[in-house]
């Protein structure tokens, strides 16, 4: 199976297809590393070649600077009639000093409307396709006083398509599934060749309701997509069990001739409920190797293998 053939989240709510592969924003906003302004055209442009028509992004993302980048190189790029998710929930304040910007949550109505136009005037839009309440884990109660109100009000009004939340953690975003009307979610780093526990309770629940699935952080932050001693895995230097996990992995899909980030990136669409997946790229090379990664064929029998040593689940598998 590969990300050309999977399933996608069919019987959704949204109001319009997302592609079935996104690039994620946050490589460009500077994370880990600075990105060049030509690296970041570069990239984009190589995603217009590549077919990805869905672009997620964030004001925390270099504090404006993914979506600003957005919003100045697509067009150029090639990039005609994108698919946009923007995030809210958190402000961008000016520092007393002028030195740059701080970010600040505020989950009222007023910051929720004022972080969505800050974010269509650094896109260049008069709207998004989806806005994703950010990392909401330690503002349920904002979350039920104003902050879903809020967007539920920017979506009647047009600015937005689409409503949902983006999270790292399943158990509270499974929470916000379960108790308010939600378009589409973004789980990152929970489900994964490493990492099953959006299968618990997320995946199920949005597949029962009709909840979009976007998956995102499908290398554990890099982990996956190159086992070494030096790799990241979930933003922090890889521990020795996961790296030989990871290593194991590879190994299993050498002998089929697959490459690991090909096993990575496809895996989210054994489940019925993924929509999309979102990569994070940083150059063009990455956007080549990513988007060539889910279109490449992939034996039922790797997944059969990964499956007999615990990195997919078998319920899975037909």
């Amino acid at each position: 199976m590969s990300a050309a053939t999977a399933p996608r989240g069919a019987g959704t709510s949204l109001p319009f297809a997302l592609p079935p592969l996104g690039l994620g924003t946050a490589p460009l906003g500077g994370l880990f590393e600075e990105v060049a302004e030509q690296d970041a055209a570069d990239t984009l442009r190589a995603a217009a070649q590549a077919g990805i028509g869905y672009f997620d992004t964030a004001p925390r993302y270099g504090h404006g600077q993914a979506e600003d980048r957005l919003g100045r190189l697509l067009a150029p790029a090639g990039v005609t009639d994108p698919v946009i998710s923007t995030k809210t929930g958190w402000l961008l304040r000016p520092r007393a000093d002028g030195s740059g910007t701080d970010v600040v949550a505020d989950w009222s109505e007023r910051g929720i409307r004022a972080s969505l136009e800050s974010s269509l005037e650094r896109l260049g839009r008069s709207f998004v396709d989806i806005l994703y309440l950010h990392d909401p884990d330690d503002y349920a109660e904002q979350v039920r006083a104003e902050a879903y109100a809020a967007v539920r009000r920017l979506r009647d009004e047009g600015l937005v398509r689409a409503i949902g939340f983006g999270m790292n953690h399943c158990a509270p975003l499974a929470e916000y599934v379960a108790g308010y009307e939600v378009d589409v979610v973004l789980i990152a780093g929970r489900f994964s060749l490493l990492d099953h526990d959006a299968m618990d309770t997320l995946l199920p629940l949005c597949a029962q309701r009709g909840t979009a699935v976007v998956v995102g952080g499908v290398f554990n932050t890099g982990l996956l997509a190159d086992p070494s001693d030096g790799a990241m895995f979930n933003y922090r230097p890889v521990p020795a069990r996961e790296l030989a996990r990871a290593r194991r992995c590879q190994e299993i899909c050498a002998d089929f001739g697959v490459p690991l980030s090909a096993a990575a990136v496809q895996f989210p669409y054994l489940h019925r409920a993924v929509t999309s997946v979102v990569v994070g790229c940083r150059s063009a090379a990455e956007v080549a190797a990513n988007a060539g990664a889910a279109r490449l064929p992939i034996p039922a029998e790797l997944w059969e293998r990964l499956a007999d040593e615990g990195f997919v689940p078998r319920q899975l598998l037909p």
